[in-house]
């Protein structure tokens, strides 16, 4: 088959398209997928730089999500059947042909839904809603800050909120990202060119505080905060937290060592979450998936929640859409062509 490799790390021209990779062999709990296209996330930047290998028996085949159809499934799968539409989430293996998905990371996709932008859908929906809800458990009327607006997860996690009726709040760093996640529903935009985004979010809520369980309100500041930067804004984050305020860092953008005033964290009964998606065991995976399925997924089907697709590229230009990513330009996903009958979303 045809997939994407990465012979050595190094810039987007180290992705490599091979047309005689072995097409992967299922086990009883898989199915195979004939892949329609595939998300280019972040994660595979990272493991094109040589910075983030793939979790222990996973393939090297970089891509972490597709949609696609059915070919083959696995003697002890049920409920699923080849020709079926599906998205799935994977530990890698997305920029190929073929991938070998577990049945439990499977996400259906009626014939309503373009297959190609649901490629967009299963990384950041099962990654904001674990982080947001089962992990930060955001509430509806409480605060949340997204660092990164426009990106694919925080393009998603601004419906999602608003889905939940949370309040969200975005930082971007253009006015282009900052009018349009306002008109994808943001209640508050911040430009970090700009603005401090701890005065600002402090300053908005300030007015408009969420009520804690015991019927308190709470103190100014995000009740959640969804971070993918990492060391360059921990100590600013837990500053922008209310009291009982929880923290998710999905991310390492800004480093990974830094020094934090435990005191701000212990007088704030403040929280700091730290969580990956792509190492968990496929146990957790199947669980998120189907939690998302039962309580996010039929938003997606109705339209609620929808693909913010910057571009839509052949899977031979891969390295032009990491580039693209790696600008910072890009408002949503980026996604691959894979099917020879995918056309852009």
């Amino acid at each position: 088959m045809r997939a994407m490799t990465i012979p050595q790390p190094g810039g987007p021209e180290a992705l490599v398209l091979s047309d005689d990779v072995e097409t992967p062999a299922i086990e009883p709990g898989s199915v195979l997928v004939k892949v329609h296209a595939a998300g280019i996330n972040r994660a595979d930047i990272l493991q094109r730089q040589g910075h983030y290998d793939p979790p222990e028996g996973a393939t090297e085949i970089p891509g972490l999500e597709v949609s696609g159809t059915i070919a083959e499934v696995g003697a002890e799968v049920t409920g699923w059947k080849t020709g079926d539409r599906v998205a799935a989430l994977l530990s890698g293996g997305g920029y190929a042909e073929y991938v070998d998905v577990p049945a439990g990371q499977l996400l259906p996709v009626p014939d309503h839904v373009d297959l190609t932008a649901a490629a967009a859908l299963p990384e950041v929906v099962s990654t904001v809603y674990s982080n947001v809800v089962m992990e930060a458990g955001l509430r509806a009327d409480q605060w949340l800050l997204v660092h990164g607006g426009g990106s694919g997860i925080g393009t998603c996690a601004i419906q999602l909120a608003r889905a939940l009726g949370a309040r969200v709040a975005v930082t971007v760093g253009s006015e282009r990202k900052a009018a349009f996640c306002r008109e994808l529903g943001a209640d508050a935009v911040i430009n970090y060119r700009e603005e401090d985004f701890v005065d600002r979010i402090r300053e908005i809520t300030a007015s408009d505080p969420a009520t804690d369980p015991a019927g308190d309100s709470c103190t100014p500041g995000a009740n959640v905060i969804l971070d993918l930067i990492g060391a360059k804004y921990l100590e600013r984050n837990i500053k922008a937290l209310a009291n009982d305020g929880r923290l998710v860092i999905i991310g390492m953008q800004g480093g990974v060592k830094t020094e934090i005033n435990l005191a701000r964290l212990l007088t704030g009964r403040k929280h700091i979450l730290g969580t990956t998606l792509r190492a968990r065991p496929a146990a957790q995976k199947a669980l998120i998936v189907a939690t998302v399925r039962q309580h996010i997924w039929p938003l997606v089907l109705d339209g609620t929640i929808r693909p913010i697709i910057h571009d839509t590229l052949p899977l031979a230009e891969a390295g032009r859409g990491h580039a693209m990513l790696e600008d910072g330009d890009s408002i949503g996903k980026v996604l691959l062509r894979v099917g020879d009958d995918a056309q852009p979303a």
